[in-house]
């Protein structure tokens, strides 16, 4: 089954969100402390991911371009509003509260590769592992974010089911039309933009920035265009070199 993966993900942010509710009444020290340890490890993922590209000037054009469309789109406004949307309709108390946690789990549980390689597996060869690991993380992630974040956690699984489905979806004819050494560079170069993303959202947690990560988040499709762009120029190069 191809979107096992994706549903299992789904399952266990619903999950760990249900039982931080449960377990609210963690002091509030410890739910800081918490949230500041998550926030250095999520730091540390980031800068770890975004060591991963040989060619790092695609990495900046797309952060760069990616924050252009980002700002123009005003994606993070967008969310925000979402989140805000989503919280009246429930009828919750504390405003920003949900769209804060909607907004802020969602972009820890989308952005990465991870998320884009797991998917990927689990379209291409049915193979779940990568996501059934990611589930684990997201599980005990979205059970402290909601400790202090609130229910709004709870709302990311929709985004993150029809992110990750859509992509599994997507990669069962994926092979069909794409070479696997320009998937190779897109996954090495998304993996280094995903992973800018990520500590941007670590120092956000630990209170140092306030950086709209959602308006970097078209970063992502820029990077897939560069880095088509640079593989079929360089076979281009590389032909006419060989007939010189």
């Amino acid at each position: 089954m191809v979107l096992l993966g994706t549903i299992v993900n789904g399952l266990c942010i619903i999950l760990g969100t249900l039982l931080g509710k449960v377990l609210h009444r963690i002091p509030e020290k410890m739910k800081t402390t918490v949230m500041h340890g998550i926030g250095l490890a999520v730091v540390i993922l980031g800068i770890q991911m975004g060591l991963k590209s040989n060619q790092f000037l695609i990495v900046i054009f797309s952060l760069v371009l990616g924050a252009v469309l980002g700002e123009w789109w005003d994606l993070d406004g967008k969310l925000n509003k979402l989140g805000l949307w989503i919280e009246r309709k429930i009828g919750a108390k504390g405003e920003g509260s949900i769209a804060k946690g909607f907004v802020t789990a969602t972009l820890i549980f989308v952005i990465g590769a991870m998320a884009i390689i797991g998917s990927l597996d689990s379209g291409l060869r049915q193979d779940h592992r990568v996501l059934y690991t990611k589930s684990i993380i997201d599980g005990f992630t979205s059970l402290v974010l909601a400790t202090t974040l609130g229910i709004g956690v709870l709302f990311s699984a929709v985004p993150v089911m029809l992110y990750q489905g859509s992509i599994a979806l997507f990669a069962t004819q994926i092979e069909k039309w794409v070479p696997t050494d320009l998937m190779d560079a897109f996954i090495a170069d998304m993996t280094s933009t995903g992973g800018l993303m990520i500590l941007a959202i670590g120092l956000n947690l630990l209170g140092i920035t306030t950086i709209r990560v959602a308006n970097l988040l078209p970063g992502i499709l820029v990077t897939a265009g560069l880095v088509t762009c640079v593989y079929y120029w360089s076979n281009m190069v590389h032909f006419v070199q060989t007939f010189l």
